[in-house]
């Protein structure tokens, strides 16, 4: 096969092509910028490419293929010219389906929790010996890719409902039609998308019904806009297995939990996790992997990249970073720290970095999601806004959004260091939770400031 990708430089498109390379594909690829770590990846796999930008020459009748990335846009030269020799063109979803037609496809779909759930079945397979493919959002201890195509007869792929490439407008979960399918839960996101709830609710709608005859959905009982959504759309053809959060203890800051009479411990923690690992082993039960196996394999999972993912601690304190910025993501992870921790003070330090988040109109949305932090700080960076050509946003409207006493808003990086040298981090947990940055703020080597000044 020989397959040329428009926009390579993407994290997860650079990922494939080095997967298929590895296949034994002859793979060659195209960007107009290009960055680490995908320029350092491709440049080891031998397969960088040799000028920046699009040249329509890259584009021949000897292609067998052509992956097209979300960052090209539809008047690209070299999609045009794909298109003039009518050579098949795939989004990166499309691309994974064609490459997995005749496997056992799980898809892993939902507002929050998709990539640590699709992470812990990675996981626990891993641990199994069983062979399969997948594709996650993240990194994953002990995985060099988060994207691996071979002949193996299962793959687990994360399933994001955002729009499968500038051609194609399409949720990429839509493009997958899995055999065992799970549903996380349902929270609005992504509004610059889906402008309305119900549009992005119909989504979920159609993902139900691209599940395969005889197939299976997993999904989160516990979340009422799922819950009346798959009894809305229920199909005779199709098993349904609800899930909730398993029967645990937590014991000074340590889990236990308890899968068909068989207890481990775990190193994550939280309702939301709980949930994840249930959903997970629902998933690994239909690969066949018993509980025995499945519980003696969660113990050891860690956890995905920027996923309550443990920076620093000390015997006091203890600072964690998280991929939360949606509302119900943020909820769900004050909620575990604090039921994990309740002795411990809870400082919650999160960044709005995403088109939703810094969004005027859906700022109501956050109405209490840091209500259990007993000490809060949103932070949102005019660079960011001035990224995503947004206006300005107040920080009234923030205030008010999340109705939140004692809240300090801060919109500039050097306030946001002057506010957390204020802090007294003792006997506290820490939560960053951001899917950006912080204006280049180094949490991580703060946190380790903090704790080993502390020792």
């Amino acid at each position: 096969m020989n397959i040329h990708f428009i926009a390579i430089g993407g994290s997860v498109m650079h990922q494939l092509a080095i997967a298929l390379k590895r296949k034994g594909y002859q793979i060659t690829g195209s960007d107009d910028e290009i960055f680490e770590p995908a320029k350092g990846n491709l440049q080891q796999e031998g397969i960088l490419l040799k000028e920046v930008g699009w040249d329509k020459n890259n584009i021949h009748s000897g292609l067998d293929a052509v992956i097209l990335g979300m960052h090209a846009k539809g008047d690209n030269p070299e999609l045009l010219k794909a298109k003039e020799l009518n050579l098949p063109v795939y989004s990166f979803p499309e691309y994974i389906f064609k490459e997995s037609g005749d496997k056992t496809r799980v898809v892993v779909g939902g507002s929050h929790g998709k990539t640590t759930t699709t992470s812990m079945i990675m996981h626990v397979l891993r641990q199994a010996g069983k062979d399969f493919d997948y594709l996650v959002g993240a990194r994953l201890d002990g995985f060099d890719q988060s994207v691996n195509i071979t002949d193996a007869p299962t793959i687990v792929c994360e399933g994001d409902e955002y729009p499968a490439s500038a051609i194609e407008k399409r949720p990429k979960f839509h493009f997958l039609f899995p055999h065992i399918a799970v549903l996380t839960g349902i929270a609005w996101d992504h509004i610059n998308v889906f402008p309305t709830f119900e549009f992005y609710l119909e989504q979920f709608t159609i993902f139900i019904g691209k599940i395969e005859k005889g197939g299976h959905l997993i999904y989160n009982e516990t979340d009422d806009t799922l819950k009346t959504l798959v009894e809305e759309n229920r199909r005779e053809d199709i098993q349904y297995h609800p899930y909730n959060v398993p029967d645990h203890t937590i014991v000074n800051g340590i889990t236990t939990v308890r899968i068909e009479g068989i207890e481990t411990t775990l190193n994550v923690f939280g309702a939301h996790n709980l949930l994840n690992l249930h959903a997970a082993w629902l998933v690994c039960k239909q690969l066949s992997v018993d509980a025995e196996i499945f519980t003696k394999g969660i113990s050891t999972f860690t956890g995905a990249a920027k996923r309550l993912e443990l920076l620093a601690k000390n015997d006091t304190t203890i600072f964690y970073r998280d991929f939360a910025h949606a509302p119900s993501k943020v909820k769900a992870t004050i909620d575990a720290a604090k039921a994990q921790f309740p002795n411990k003070k809870l400082i919650g330090v999160l960044e709005l970095h995403t088109y939703s988040s810094l969004n005027e109109a859906f700022m109501k949305e956050y109405n209490g999601a840091l209500q259990g932090a007993d000490e809060a700080a949103v932070f949102y960076s005019r660079h960011a806004l001035d990224l995503k050509r947004m206006p300005d946003l107040k920080k009234e409207i923030v205030e008010s959004g999340f109705n939140k006493s004692g809240l300090a808003v801060i919109n500039e990086r050097n306030k946001l260091e002057t506010w957390l040298a204020e802090r007294d981090f003792s006997s506290a947990i820490v939560l960053f939770m951001s899917s950006g940055n912080y204006d280049e703020f180094d949490a991580i080597a703060f946190s380790k400031k903090i704790t080993e000044a502390a020792r």
